[in-house]
């Protein structure tokens, strides 16, 4: 990818790059958005099948999303109008209301400052990331997916799940985590701390694995 050309990857930990956009649910400046937590997704394009049963699927969570604390957007280098036409049609034909704002993003310079163009895949369009913004402004999260292949949506509500699981109580995530199960707690930084969990009621696999619940 030539970064001069299509933009440049963000960076885990770091704040999320701003931008104002223009979306279905008016302009949006997401530095405004402070305080929430934002779930942004990209779709190649409106008015083609794979995005379509994602946006049907993304409505289906948007309440549980926002009883989370967070935004959900979608993005494509479409125009408002277009994206405008495509949920009155989604609603029309398959009865599935979009609650969530879609930023038309024509000269892609939100797609570009979040890497979103690969020509490998294409030039001319987005392909399926999603990006998980914390209330601070800082990008916790990325994940991609090629054109040809739709997401699977409980995984982006399990990991909002778990970053706010860790951020409440401060541990870690085990893999295939559900909300209820245990959690790791963080490796001991010296011999002291190491010695210390041993007594502190946790379920330890050896020193440096520790799970708890919480």
């Amino acid at each position: 990818m030539c970064a001069g050309d299509y933009g440049s990857m963000p960076i885990l930990g770091e704040p999320a790059p701003d931008f104002e956009a223009l979306t279905t649910s008016g302009v949006i400046k997401l530095s405004d958005l402070k305080g929430t937590w934002v779930v942004m997704f990209s779709h190649p394009a409106d008015f083609t099948p794979v995005c379509t049963t994602e946006f049907m699927a993304f409505a289906g969570v948007a309440d549980e999303l926002k009883s989370l604390n967070v935004q959900l957007m979608g993005l494509s280098i479409d125009s408002v109008h277009s994206h405008l036409a495509w949920i009155k049609n989604v609603k029309e034909k398959m009865g599935v209301d979009i609650p969530f704002p879609i930023i038309a993003d024509l000269d892609m310079k939100v797609a570009k400052k979040y890497g979103m163009i690969h020509p490998g895949q294409s030039s001319t369009a987005t392909i399926r990331t999603v990006f998980f913004i914390d209330d601070k402004g800082i990008l916790r999260a990325m994940i991609y997916y090629p054109l040809t292949n739709g997401r699977y949506i409980p995984e982006i509500i399990r990991l909002v799940k778990a970053l706010q699981t860790t951020d409440k109580h401060g541990v870690a995530t085990p893999a295939n985590w559900q909300p209820g199960d245990k959690v790791v707690v963080p490796a001991p930084k010296n011999k002291a701390e190491m010695d210390k969990r041993l007594s502190e009621g946790y379920e330890c696999k050896d020193w440096y694995l520790c799970f708890r619940q919480i």
